[in-house]
């Protein structure tokens, strides 16, 4: 689960950034970036994956995710068509002389909610994905016009569904940010071995009490846990293509079965082929 700190550049003269259907289903591409993104995808099939929220959807699917919250492109796995629209905008693009518009109020709002992730379902997502898919057709102007119709309409949804998920790094510096990516790769290179919080620690040229406080601070969680947590998110990959739950156990680097269902039960308030079972449903 190799984590990459994407580079997104507006489209010319535009504001925001738009890619549709990226092709990339064959592509595990787990990555992160400042952008905020607001994604519609229409597949019969496929995984959203994002921060620690990790479940099936069926038809399409319609989220809006916040900055540097790591992400799963929404077409991995997907085995028949995949139409995605993806729009990427700045951060700071309703912080500025829009913060200032009464009009925008709203929306303002629904960005902080977005810090958390959102899903959209219902008429919402069936409205919005009709206009994101009908954005590449208009010019410029009207492209921008339509993006805040988008965002009144998801600011007044009464459909949307927290992930509760985190960014890797907050709004901190992009010093704190390459660090927590390096924590990323690390854990990701060697969460199958034993947990060894003193070798992680000087990776990042931290001393063990100062590395277990910046974990504990930047992601709420301890560095056990947040190892765990990126086993269980592996775990649930593995559970969602059909592996056991003994070979998810032994593969995510859990040294025996009845830890691993402790621990993804404690994270997930469920057992591993509960979870397999709840996400199978048709």
């Amino acid at each position: 689960m190799k984590l990459k700190l994407e580079q997104i550049n507006p489209d010319a003269d535009s504001s925001f950034r738009l890619l549709l259907t990226p092709q990339l289903n064959e592509v595990f591409y787990w990555h992160f970036h400042p952008e905020i993104e607001l994604v519609y995808v229409e597949a019969e099939r496929g995984i959203r994956h994002i921060g620690d929220h990790v479940s099936t959807y069926y038809g399409s699917d319609l989220a809006l995710i916040g900055s540097n919250i790591p992400h799963l492109n929404f077409d991995y796995g997907a085995k028949t068509r995949v139409e995605t629209v993806v729009i990427q905008f700045p951060p700071d693009y309703f912080q500025v002389k829009m913060a200032q518009v009464p009009e925008m109020q709203k929306v303002q709002a629904l960005m902080e909610r977005a810090k958390s992730g959102l899903a959209f379902e219902g008429e919402t997502k069936r409205q919005v994905g009709a206009r994101m898919k009908m954005i590449p057709t208009l010019n410029r102007f009207d492209q921008f016009i339509e993006l805040l119709h988008i965002f009144q309409l998801l600011a007044e949804s009464d459909s949307a569904m927290t992930l509760g998920v985190r960014a890797i790094a907050g709004q901190q510096v992009l010093k704190q940010q390459e660090r927590m990516a390096r924590i990323y790769q690390y854990v990701e290179t060697h969460f199958q071995e034993k947990i060894d919080t003193e070798a992680m620690a000087s990776e990042v040229s931290l001393t063990v009490p100062a590395f277990c406080r910046y974990i504990k601070k930047t992601t709420h969680l301890t560095y056990t846990d947040f190892v765990n947590r990126f086993r269980i998110n592996y775990a649930k990959q593995l559970l969602l293509q059909d592996k056991n739950v003994t070979e998810c156990s032994f593969e995510c680097g859990f040294e025996s079965l009845s830890y691993f269902n402790r621990v993804f039960h404690r994270f997930e308030k469920m057992s591993p082929s509960a979870f397999r079972r709840a996400q199978s449903i048709n």
